[in-house]
């Protein structure tokens, strides 16, 4: 409505200045003006082309005066015509633009004005020149050029070009009105797009002065409904949740009296909000706190509630268990192995624990995994009764709270057994912390077999030497004295005892090596080159043992002790020809390049069609002194897990269903300079 009463005054005025606008422009133009400035134009030009005819004919006479004249008086000849034409400058030259003669106006002029090389180009042609050009400061000039007539043949053809002067005020006045008919017909060009361009700038101030209108219209609406409006808006800021919404005053009339009630009310919301909000932050705050720390401990967590349902479990847990547990929150304790299989042991040991007669409990699991024995080390207590049921525990990192339904008992299955069952009355569930101390007891072990072995070498070694130059001195002394019979019991005896004593001396080797100090060389090494060096050698000694290598061309080069790696695959592929203890012998070594928690390994498998590893010994089979072969000093394999644990590296055995045993060993690919770190720290 508002826009069609401002539209009506508005589209009159606009439409008369339109017509204004149109006719004054209309006015600027005369037929009659246009007609004179074309006829003094045209004037002008016929004037000038009827001066440059006369000239180029004077010049054209001169050309034939000075054609038979000689160059030694050329110059007197031009001169005289020069003044004859009255000419500013003349001069003769050739059409290569040689000066020969000139002769000027000006006797301080020494050096003739030239013509350019596009008149050169004309005369070239046999075409005469003839235009009115400027000259630097001094003015417009005639510039005339002519071919002067070649009398003799062969005679190199000439030009004489021509200045004349043109009067300044003429010059002017041709310039005044070429300007001023140009400005005219610019000004007739644009006659239509002023028109266009008016019309538009009219347009445009139509169009602005509607916007006017109907922004003033919604204006005057906006401020007749504001005060519904904002209360509109106050009710919906606080069914959203904002209790600080605060409405400004309209007056003192019934709309005024309902928006100071709005206020009041939302006040007393906000103030109750606040209480509840800093009661939440307190527990907030605690929970942060609870799942810093949780998440910052290397050691594993796991809570249960009074039914036996995971609460809460930490990254460390996953990792110390060798299993992600992000989907066990809010599962029973009994279902998970079900879901992740290497917890069966875990949940099986843990279970006889887990009852109100144990308020605090401490205990040493011993698990047997696919990489091998592991010792964690466990403590559990109750946690407070059912009465804080319901509340939400600490998460910590990777955790997430379980919500069970906590009005109705949960069932577990009706086949559970007494210690399988946690009852809900009895307690408000529990809390169990656990370490790996794998490594450390391996550490401890390790740390004594060592000792052991470097006593043994030493009162090994000493007595060995003697032992071994007396009987050589006795064979050496008593074996051509005496009868044949007891010589050869000499011989064999004293044989005998070199073979013991060498083969105790390489026991004793063993002992040293395994006692001794990690000295190794790192370098960024190549495993599929190193194992095909090693197998190269046995390849050569012509025994029936078939190798099969299965090694991947992507796998990296590693940082190690090369020397050390060729020690390591002797040992494994010694033990794997060994425990074949028979010809034809097929021996399967594997590298692959595996990745685990963030961590890069290079993988190298030896596996053999032997009997296998006995079941008992497996978890102790990497210990020194632990062999099934009758003259084994069970040291090799020790010496293979210390180089590996060396080089940062872990391993571990097992035995394939179709038969034979696999060794498996896991070195991390770390760049070159990069320190190597312990076997606990490539777990993790």
């Amino acid at each position: 409505m508002f826009v069609l009463l401002a539209l009506a005054p508005v589209s009159v005025v606009y439409y008369f200045s339109l017509q204004f606008l149109h006719r004054g422009i209309d006015s600027w133009f005369d037929l009659r003006v246009e007609k004179s400035l074309e006829d003094a134009l045209e004037l002008g030009r016929s004037s000038l082309d009827g001066r440059l005819r006369e000239l180029l004919r004077q010049t054209r006479q001169a050309a034939n005066e000075l054609g038979p004249v000689p160059d030694s008086a050329a110059a007197l000849k031009l001169n005289e015509l020069r003044q004859n034409s009255e000419a500013a400058e003349m001069t003769l030259l050739t059409l290569r633009g040689r000066a020969i003669v000139s002769a000027s106006m000006d006797p301080s002029a020494i050096v003739p004005t030239m013509p350019s090389e596009a008149v050169l180009q004309q005369l070239r042609q046999g075409l005469d020149y003839a235009r009115l050009e400027p000259l630097g400061d001094v003015g417009m000039h005639v510039r005339v050029a002519v071919n002067l007539p070649v009398l003799e043949p062969g005679a190199e053809p000439r030009v004489l070009h021509a200045l004349f002067p043109v009067a300044e005020r003429l010059s002017l006045l041709a310039d005044s009105v070429q300007e001023a008919f140009s400005q005219y017909k610019e000004l007739a060009f644009l006659r239509q797009p002023l028109k266009y361009s008016f019309t538009l700038t009219l347009s445009l101030i139509l169009l602005l002065s509607l916007l006017t209108a109907v922004w003033a219209a919604f204006f005057s609406a906006r401020r007749l409904v504001a005060p519904i409006r904002d209360l509109a808006e106050g009710t919906r800021a606080v069914a959203a949740g904002d209790y600080d919404k605060r409405l400004p005053l309209p007056g003192r009339d019934e709309l005024g009296f309902l928006v100071r009630s709005f206020n009041e009310m939302t006040y007393k919301i906000a103030q109750s909000q606040q209480a509840a909000r800093h009661s939440q932050r307190q527990a907030e705050e605690q929970r942060t706190y609870l799942e810093a720390v949780l998440g910052r401990l290397s050691s594993g967590v796991l809570t249960l509630d009074g039914d036996g349902v995971v609460h809460t479990v930490n990254a460390a847990a996953g990792q110390i268990l060798g299993t992600a547990l992000d989907d066990a929150v809010g599962r029973l304790l009994q279902e998970l192995p079900g879901r992740h299989p290497a917890l069966d042991q875990f949940v099986e040991a843990l279970l006889p624990h887990l009852t109100p007669a144990e308020p605090e409990w401490r205990a040493e699991l011993v698990l047997f995994g696919q990489k091998g024995r592991q010792v964690l080390m466990c403590r559990g207590a109750l946690l407070p009764g059912s009465e804080q049921a319901g509340q939400e525990g600490p998460l910590g990192e990777q955790m997430q709270p379980a919500r069970p339904d906590f009005t109705s008992t949960q069932q577990l299955p009706s086949d559970s057994t007494p210690a399988t069952r946690l009852a809900v009355s009895r307690s408000g569930g529990h809390v169990i912390v656990f370490d790996d101390i794998t490594a450390l007891i391996q550490a401890q072990r390790d740390a004594a077999w060592g000792e052991v072995a470097r006593r043994l070498a030493h009162e090994i070694k000493n007595p060995l030497t003697p032992i071994q130059l007396s009987a050589e001195r006795l064979r050496h002394k008593y074996l051509a004295t005496m009868p044949a019979e007891d010589a050869e019991v000499l011989d064999r005896s004293t044989h005998t005892i070199v073979q013991q004593v060498e083969a105790m001396k390489e026991m004793v080797k063993a002992f040293s090596d395994y006692a001794r100090p990690p000295q190794i060389r790192l370098d960024m090494v190549g495993m599929n080159r190193v194992i095909s060096e090693v197998v190269e050698l046995y390849r050569t000694e012509h025994r029936p043992v078939t190798f099969d290598l299965q090694l991947d061309p992507r796998t990296p080069a590693i940082q190690a002790d090369a020397g050390r790696l060729r020690q390591v695959l002797h040992n494994l592929i010694k033990n794997a020809l060994e425990a074949c203890g028979r010809d034809g012998a097929h021996i399967r070594i594997t590298t692959r390049c595996a990745e685990e928690t963030g961590c890069r390994f290079v993988e190298l498998g030896v596996c053999d069609d032997g009997p296998g590893i006995p079941e008992e010994m497996l978890a102790n089979l990497f210990e020194p002194y632990v062999t099934s072969k009758p003259k084994g000093t069970g040291l090799g394999l020790a010496i293979v897990k210390k180089i590996v644990e060396e080089h940062g590296g872990m391993l571990w055995v097992e035995n394939m269903p179709e038969g034979g045993a696999c060794i498996i060993i896991r070195l991390p690919v770390k760049a070159k300079g990069e320190g190597l770190g312990t076997r606990n720290q490539i777990q993790e």
